[in-house]
């Protein structure tokens, strides 16, 4: 039950993490980048649901994978980094590069930059709830 609950505290905080960084992604950075480069395939409105179904599929991934073993499996903030950016080259390379592989003009520019965002991200997100799982003492 111990294990349980510290995983779900885990799952709140890099929950809260990733949404923050990938905020500044979605607001500040991309949002032209975007446009230029896949403003052809662009919706006119974000469809939340599965966007809000990513989010926690990745949240839960992350945790189970990468942040969990890193704490509360005792492996260390090492783990919590290599395996962060091992976890966001292989989930984004899998979207990223299957849009490349199968649709008509996906840009080999944003593909890259995508995958190396996603790399970024789940590092940085691993990382930090590591360390605030350190710091609060979950």
């Amino acid at each position: 039950m111990i294990m349980f609950l510290k995983y779900l505290i885990l799952i709140v905080l890099t929950f809260v993490v990733f949404l923050l960084l990938d905020l500044v992604w979605l607001v500040k950075i991309s949002p032209r980048f975007y446009k230029k480069n896949l403003g052809h395939l662009m919706a006119d409105k974000v469809n939340y649901v599965p966007a809000i179904i990513f989010y926690l599929i990745f949240i839960v991934g992350i945790t189970l994978f990468v942040i969990g073993p890193a704490y509360a499996g005792g492996r260390g903030w090492s783990y919590a980094l290599i395996y962060g950016a091992i976890f966001g080259l292989v989930t984004y390379s899998t979207y990223d590069l299957t849009n490349f592989a199968t649709l008509k003009k996906w840009p080999l520019n944003v593909t890259l930059a995508d995958i190396a965002w996603g790399t970024f991200l789940s590092t940085a997100t691993a990382i930090s709830v590591y360390y605030l799982a350190v710091l609060i003492g979950v």
